[in-house]
């Protein structure tokens, strides 16, 4: 992981104590490019949330949840991927929520703004011309909003913090 983003991440949060963090993420490439955040969560009390139950071995020691995959195209997948989302964060309770995308990460930083949890959005590496549509809603919700293109960057986000992961 870029050294810069980590730092980026931990000047948010300048605690002396672990910081209980939510890391969530769609399955594929969205879950590839969390697992490759690890490094920043690093000495933090990290709990991962994701839609294939086949990664509980990826995570090492940490606390791991299944959550249900949905899409903007289909409004009840949608809704029982909140309620696991909610259900996920009201057990958790984490101070900050970490999201590659896609809705499930959305939805998780939307519900944990709610219960002041801060939060960091890394949009996905596939969507170099443009943010996807989960990042472009996160912007108004996430603490940090990233981009992983440089050419995407704008003054008043998303900001770009080094490479591709």
């Amino acid at each position: 992981m870029n050294r810069s983003l980590t730092r980026s991440v931990r000047g948010l949060w300048p605690r002396q104590r672990k910081l209980r963090v939510l890391a969530v993420s769609s399955g594929g490439g969205h879950w590839v490019q969390l697992m490759r955040l690890r490094p920043a969560f690093t000495g933090h009390e990290v709990a991962f949330a994701t839609v294939d139950a086949r990664h509980f071995g990826e995570v090492g020691d940490c606390r791991f949840h299944t959550i249900r995959d949905s899409n903007k195209t289909n409004k009840i997948a949608l809704m029982l991927t909140l309620f696991d989302v909610i259900r996920v964060v009201l057990w958790e309770r984490p101070d900050v929520i970490v999201s590659t995308g896609a809705a499930p990460g959305f939805l998780a930083i939307r519900v944990g703004k709610l219960l002041g949890a801060r939060s960091v959005w890394v949009d996905s590496i596939a969507n170099a011309k443009q943010l996807s549509l989960s990042g472009k809603l996160a912007e108004s919700h996430a603490t940090l909003w990233l981009t992983q293109w440089q050419h995407l960057e704008t003054a008043e986000g998303p900001f770009c913090e080094g490479g591709v992961l």
